[in-house]
C-alpha cells in the first residue's frame, strides 16, 4: 500500500518560471519569470573592519596565527529513520508547457494584446513627431509665449504617452505572471499525484537526466491530467491588472459587500 509523502519535484518551480511564456506572457523568459517580484528589506551594512598593515616590500608577510577559544563539545546524533528507496520519476516540464491548452490560450491572448500595443505605440511616435514638425514649420510666425505654451503642450503629451504605455506594459506582464502562476499551481498538484500513483518518491527534470528510460518519463501522463484539470486559464480583460481585478475593496461600514466579480475567461 501506497503510504502518503510528499514527492520531491526537484527544480519545478524554476523550471516553470523559465520555460516558454515569453515573450506573450509578459517577457519573462530572461527574468525566470511567473514567481512575483518581492521586495527584501535592505541589510545593514556591515561594520567597516580595518585592513592589516601591508608588509614592507621585500619581506613575506607573517602568517597570522589566531587564538581560538576551545573547541565546543558535538554531541553523538542518535541513529535515525532511514529514507525510503528512491523512486524515479523523469519530466520534461517545457515539453509539458508546450502542448498545455491553458498555455496557448494565454499566450494567444497576450500576444493579441501586446501587439496591439505595439501599433498604438508606434501611431503615437508618429502623431508626435508629425506635431513636433510642425512646431518647427510654424516657429517664425509664433511669439515667444505661443512657441513656449506649444513646446510645453509637446513636451506633456510626450510625458503623458509614456506613462500611459508604460502602465499598459505593466499590465500585459502581470496579467501574464498570473495566467502562469494558474498553470504552476495546479502542474505542481498533477506531478504529486502521477507520482504518486507510480509509486514515485522523486522527480527529475528531464534536461538534468543523462541516460533515461522510457519507464521513467511521466510527461505524457502529466500532460494529460493537466490539460483535463486545467483546460483554460482566467485572465482579467485588457487594461485591467490582475490585482486590481481580484482583490475587492473593504465595504464601508453599515453597507453589504458587492458581489464577488467573476475572471473573464478568453
Amino acid at each position: 500500500m501506497l503510504h502518503t509523502r510528499r514527492i520531491a519535484t526537484a527544480g519545478l518551480g524554476l523550471a516553470l518560471s523559465a520555460t516558454l511564456l515569453a515573450p506573450a506572457l509578459a517577457q519573462q523568459a530572461n527574468k525566470q519569470w511567473f514567481i512575483p517580484h518581492q521586495e527584501t528589506a535592505p541589510r545593514p551594512a556591515p561594520h567597516p573592519v580595518a585592513a592589516p598593515a601591508p608588509a614592507p616590500t621585500g619581506q613575506p608577510a607573517a602568517p597570522m596565527e589566531l587564538k581560538l577559544p576551545p573547541a565546543p563539545a558535538v554531541p553523538d546524533v542518535p541513529r535515525g529513520l532511514m529514507p525510503p528507496a528512491t523512486v524515479v520519476g523523469v519530466l520534461s516540464v517545457p515539453d509539458v508547457m508546450r502542448q498545455s491548452t491553458a498555455y496557448e490560450q494565454a499566450d494567444k491572448t497576450l500576444a493579441v494584446r501586446r501587439q496591439q500595443l505595439n501599433e498604438d505605440a508606434q501611431k503615437e511616435q508618429v502623431a508626435l513627431r508629425n506635431l513636433g514638425q510642425q512646431l518647427a514649420i510654424d516657429r517664425a510666425k509664433l511669439t515667444p509665449a505661443q512657441i513656449h505654451a506649444r513646446e510645453k503642450t509637446l513636451q506633456d503629451r510626450i510625458a503623458t504617452s509614456r506613462r500611459e504605455f508604460a502602465e499598459r506594459n505593466r499590465i500585459i506582464q502581470e496579467q501574464g505572471q498570473f495566467a502562469l502562476a494558474q498553470i504552476q499551481r495546479t502542474l505542481q498538484e498533477v506531478v504529486q499525484k502521477v507520482a504518486a500513483s507510480r509509486g514515485m518518491n522523486l522527480v527529475l527534470q528531464r534536461q538534468a537526466v543523462a541516460v533515461n528510460v522510457p519507464e521513467f518519463d511521466i510527461t505524457q501522463e502529466v500532460l494529460d491530467v493537466l490539460n483535463k484539470a486545467l483546460p483554460s486559464v482566467a485572465i482579467p480583460p485588457a487594461g485591467v491588472a490582475p490585482l486590481v481585478e481580484h482583490a475587492p475593496a473593504a465595504p464601508a461600514l453599515g453597507h453589504k459587500p458587492a458581489p464577488a466579480h467573476k475572471p473573464v475567461h478568453h
